[in-house]
């Protein structure tokens, strides 16, 4: 049987309808899969390990070293001017304490310079030290006056002045370990404690008798004896 013109027509209306449809897909791209940037999901870049993530906070900068010349200066420095030259004698050096001076040396100490060795006295308590520092024949102890022994061809006597018993000035005195000197100009340091308000200690000098000079320094208290080279 031959099909009939109505079927025939609804039958090509159908096919170009169904043509448009699909050119029109074609053109756009849109909805079909592997065409244009409309097929592509969209996908957030990770955070690498180099960038903090953030929600953290970002690590703190390290500080710089600081210069470690900020500790105090050594009591052995010499407080004048370092180019000037040492100047001294050998003849007895004196001061006097001050009126409220209860002191105890709570340490002996010695270094070398260019030009001389120094004895620091360490002091506590209160006011400032006054001193007697002569040469003496021979090292006597203080009171007894038995013989000292003390290594040097000389003997540097220091009384520090002003001095009381640690029981009177609640500091604990020095125990009384002599101390090695470097050798150029002092020998050795003989400590023999408080008596009667006056402190003692030996200063043994390689030699004859050096120049020497006695100074003060304040914050901590301190008596210095420089003995030149």
């Amino acid at each position: 049987m031959g099909t009939s013109p109505h079927r025939r027509r609804t039958s090509e209306a159908l096919a170009a309808a169904a043509l448009l449809v699909l050119v029109s897909a074609c053109g756009s791209g849109a909805d079909l899969p592997g065409y244009g940037s409309g097929t592509s999901e969209t996908t957030e870049a990770s955070p690498t390990e180099d960038e903090p993530s953030p929600d953290e906070a970002p690590p703190a900068e390290t500080p710089a070293d600081e210069n470690p010349s900020d500790e105090a200066s050594s009591d052995e420095e010499n407080p004048a001017d370092p180019e000037e030259p040492f100047e001294g004698g050998t003849a007895a050096d004196t001061g006097e304490p001050s009126d409220d001076a209860m002191l105890t040396v709570t340490d002996v100490r010695v270094g070398a310079h260019d030009d001389f060795d120094r004895v620091v006295l360490d002091l506590e308590g209160t006011g400032a030290p006054g001193w007697r520092v002569e040469y003496v024949d021979e090292a006597l102890e203080p009171g007894r006056g038995d013989p000292v022994d003390v290594d040097g061809e000389a003997v540097l006597q220091v009384d520090v002045t002003g001095t009381a018993m640690p029981m009177d000035s609640g500091v604990e005195e020095y125990g009384g370990d002599p101390v090695p000197g470097p050798g150029e100009s002092v020998e050795q340091v003989v400590y023999r404690f408080v008596f009667e308000g006056t402190t003692t200690a030996f200063v043994g000098v390689d030699g004859e008798p050096r120049p020497f000079r006695v100074l003060t320094l304040s914050d901590p208290t301190r008596l210095v004896i420089d003995v030149g080279h």
